[in-house]
This record gives structure tokens, sequence and C-alpha cells, in this order.
């Protein structure tokens, strides 16, 4: 009997990774490649839609040729991909226009267009707030770039685009999967369908947004020509597949209420996982995110620079003890967060704000980072300690926001991935101040295993997504669990931050 094999594709901002597995989950084959990334005048980021296609088959193709798996035996394919940015296609399913990168900000003025106006229902409808997504860049072209506009059959996210391209799809066959749609601006995310009472009030046409499907359904087959392209068999089925936090969140077996995902990365990202959706009209910091898996939720909010701020910290002021023997970076980090081990939890009153590029969850983009009470007793350890401990406090606002809004959720578990998580004292520190155990998970393709499964679902391989993915994820070591004597020391001190957030919002709002 033949074996059967998955194929998932993390279409991100800066590369494109594919990887090839059992329908186990075991990775037989990985591969990634780097996307461009265009810059023509300040302010504006872009991309090639045609980059996403090439770079898909690029990594496809590799992965097969590693692995001597016979295509035949890949019975689905799935991607998904960076999630805020938007792309343009006419009705023969190419691209208008280059594809608009989250990372743009030429929309801002329909940001606060869309604000002003109408806020509150937009972050009610949507389960977020207006923000740098699709229905800013939306209003954009359709006020900038009206020749543009016109010719745009359908808005389109890049997994759909190379799906859809590598399906032979006409416009009319355009589809989103649900997991974005919180970030369209237009959507009634609660009831799965686009409002019209929205898209109405913005004179945006309803028409050129994309029917909205499931993760795992079938959209096509790999044609002929793609087939050849990607190293493929013709027919193989392709699945909508998800948005790239989604995926990681399946991936990470991020599927019963209650349990946290800490992606610990470049940006520091916090999501939960509630049975119930939820719109945080009054803070505007959560953004309520479909999980793949039907009936759930993955509200969410991040930090800009979470690691980055780390990486800031160990280039501008960490003073290497070693003199002239230089560490790997690896090591010097491990160095650092050791030293930081020796401050006691709260760094003896010394506080700091993690946002040195403004705050986006809620947005703020005039604030900037700040050390509060720093004295003469304070060292570089303390200053270092500071900063692990404040992304741990700003995790605690959006609990703290959560358990608001859910105040029945029982939070019983964070699960962690990224390079943050390979840290036993920081996972710790996170532990004590959300008062969860927190678990390191093994392996580091989430999102490509995410992807890979909703494939799997499509194909009929993996009936059960949830129960597949809670079998197939592992715990590296064992979990850093809450210290009593350390959650009773930081929990005035995370209400004393709140506090301080809001006071730095204002001083930096008022110095505009």
């Amino acid at each position: 009997m033949a074996k059967k094999y998955l194929i998932g594709v993390d279409l991100g901002t800066s590369g494109t990774k594919a990887a090839l597995f059992q329908i186990d989950g075991k990775r037989i084959a990985e591969a990634s490649v780097e996307v461009p990334i265009y810059y023509p005048k300040p302010g504006i980021v872009e991309q090639e839609n045609e980059d996403f296609y090439s770079t898909a088959a690029t990594t496809v193709r590799r992965c097969i040729e590693q692995s001597s798996v016979d295509p035949k035996e890949i019975v689905a394919i799935a991607f998904d991909s960076q999630m805020a940015g938007v792309g343009l296609i006419d009705h023969d399913f190419k691209p208008v226009a280059r594809f608009d990168s989250w990372l743009d900000m030429r929309c801002k003025p329909y940001i606060e267009q869309m604000d002003k106006e109408c806020g509150d229902l937009v972050t009610q409808l949507t389960g977020c707030p207006p923000t740098c997504d699709h229905g800013p860049k939306m209003l954009w072209w359709k006020n900038e770039q009206p020749e543009q506009y016109q010719k745009t059959a359908k808005f389109v996210m890049p997994a759909a685009f190379v799906a859809g391209k590598m399906a032979g799809l006409n416009s009319d066959q355009a589809f989103i999967d649900y997991t974005y749609i919180h970030f369209s601006g237009f959507a009634d995310t609660e009831h799965k369908k686009w409002s019209e009472d929205l898209c109405s009030r913005f004179d945006l046409d309803i028409s050129k947004l994309p029917r909205i499907v499931e993760p795992w359904e079938v959209v096509g087959e790999v044609s002929e020509s793609s087939a050849k392209e990607f190293g493929l068999a013709e027919g193989t089925v392709i699945a909508a597949g998800a948005g790239d936090t989604a995926a990681n969140a399946l991936g990470a077996g991020i599927v019963e209420p209650g349990m946290i995902f800490d992606v610990a990365g470049t940006a520091a990202i916090l999501a939960s996982c509630t049975d119930k959706f939820v719109a945080d009209t009054r803070n505007r910091a959560l953004l309520t995110m479909r999980s793949v898996i039907p009936g759930l939720w993955n509200p969410l909010a991040y930090i800009g620079g979470g690691g980055l701020a780390l990486r800031w910290f160990r280039d501008q002021f960490y003073n290497n003890t070693r003199g002239k023997i230089q560490p790997s970076e690896g090591d010097l980090y491990s160095e650092m967060i050791d030293l930081a081990a020796t401050v006691a939890p709260g760094s003896d009153g010394l506080f700091f704000s993690p946002h040195l590029g403004g705050r986006i969850c809620p947005s703020s983009p005039e604030m900037r980072g700040a050390w509060i009470g720093a004295s003469w007793s304070h060292t570089q350890a303390h200053f270092f300690r500071a900063i692990l401990e404040s992304i741990a406090y700003e995790y605690a606002y959006y609990l703290h926001i959560l358990r608001e809004l859910l105040p029945s959720l029982q939070l019983v578990q964070a699960r962690a991935v990224g390079g943050g998580a390979k840290s036993p004292i920081w996972n710790q520190i996170k532990a004590d101040v959300l008062g969860v155990p927190y678990q390191r998970l093994k392996g580091n393709e989430f999102g490509a295993w995410g992807a890979a499964m909703i494939a799997g679902k499509a194909a009929g391989v993996i009936e059960d997504l949830a129960g597949h993915a809670l079998k197939t994820v592992f715990a590296d070591g064992k979990p850093a669990t809450p210290i009593k004597e350390n959650q009773r020391i930081y929990e005035p001190i995370v209400a004393k931050y709140i506090q301080l957030e809001r006071l730095l919002n204002q001083f930096y709002v008022n110095q505009q």
C-alpha cells in the first residue's frame, strides 16, 4: 500500500517555506527561499504576486527532489500566508498591481476615515478595529487609483492567488478563507459573511470581495502546467488554506478553549482560544480571529518589537564581560538572560515600556519606549530583566481585557514557540506573571504543518483536525509552572504597569 503525504507552504513576508509531511506529522523535507520586497517611495512597501507563486513552486519542487517521494503519493497541498496585505486580480486572475503589503502605510488617511465614521461598528462586526489592513487599503485603491480599481475583479490574499493560479481559476472562483476576514474591514466575522452595511457606508463594490470559504474547501486541482512547475502530479487536491497566524495556532495544537499561544519571535504575539466571539470595542487592543476549527476563536494582540527589543539592548547597551572573546549570538543572549536571573522579580521597581516603534495593540503610533523608576542601585541586569518582564506585563494586559469580556473563561496552559521560547527563565517569568503553566513546543514548522493538516482534511485523509493537531504536537521539556510567591509579587506590579502605559500614551499623544 502506497504511503500518503501532504504539503504545507508558508507564504511569509520575507520568505516562502514549504514542508513535506507524512500524515502523522513527521517532516520528510523542507525548503525555503527569500521573497523580494520593494520600496519604490518612502512609506510604500510592495511585493510581486508572481513572486509568491514562483517561490512556492521552487520550494515545493525542492522538497520533492530532496525526499525522492513519488509525487503521486502527495494527496493534497495547502498554503498559509501573511494576513493584513491585499492583492488585486483582474477577470483572468492576473495581477492588476503589485501586492499592497501590510507594511505599506499609504492607506493611513483611510484608517482615520473608517475610525472617525464608524470605528466602533467596524470593530464590533469584524472583531478588529480599523488598522492597516484590507479595508483601508481597498479604499485607497478605490479613491487614489480609480483606473486600477475598475480593472480589479477581486481582492485576494497571497495564498488564494497562488492556489488559484495553480488550479487555473477565474476571478468568479476567487476565494478568501474565513481566518482572514477579521482583517477585511468589511466583514460580519461572527456570521461568516460580508457586511452590506459597511460596504454601503464606504461605497465599496461588494462584488469585488471574493467568496468566503472554509479552510479545507477543495478549491481546485493542480493543473498540467503547474504540475510541471511544482513537481507535483496533475490533479493533486488544492485546499483553500488559512492565514499564517491561524495555521500556526492549529499546528501548535491551540484547539481547546482556555489555551494560550505565545509566538516569542521578532514580534511578540499572544493568542488565546475561546468558544465565543468577542469584540474589544472598549480598548481596541484584541483582534478576534476565527480559528481554523469551527466554533473556536483566537483573540490576539501583539507587540511590534518583542524579540527585537532584546536585540536592540544587546547591540546598544550590553557589555560583554568576556572582554575580547566574542561568544556566538545565541550564547550572548543566554549570558544576558542568566544575568537577568540574578535580579529579583519586579526588577526592584524598574519598569520598561517595549513600544520603541509605537504601540500596536491598542494602536498608538506616537508611543515610544521608556524605562521608568531607574535609581542608583539598578544595574545592567535590572535593565535587561525589565525588558523581559515588560513583555509578560503586556501579555497580562491582553488577558485582563479578555477576562473582562469573558469572565467565565478558565486559562489552562500556554504553549510557546519561537526563539524566545528557548529561554527557561523567560518562560518562568511569563508563567509567574500570567499564572498559567508555560510549555515550550518541539519543532519550528507549525504554520506549514497547520497548512498541511488542512490539506489532509480537504483530501479526506484527516477527519478530526483538532484531535490530529493535539496528537501530533510534542512538548519540549517540562512546563514552567507558576511560583505562588512570585505571582503575589507580580500581581500589583502588573496593575502599576497598565497604569503607566496609560500615562505614557497620554504624554506622547499630547506631544504631537
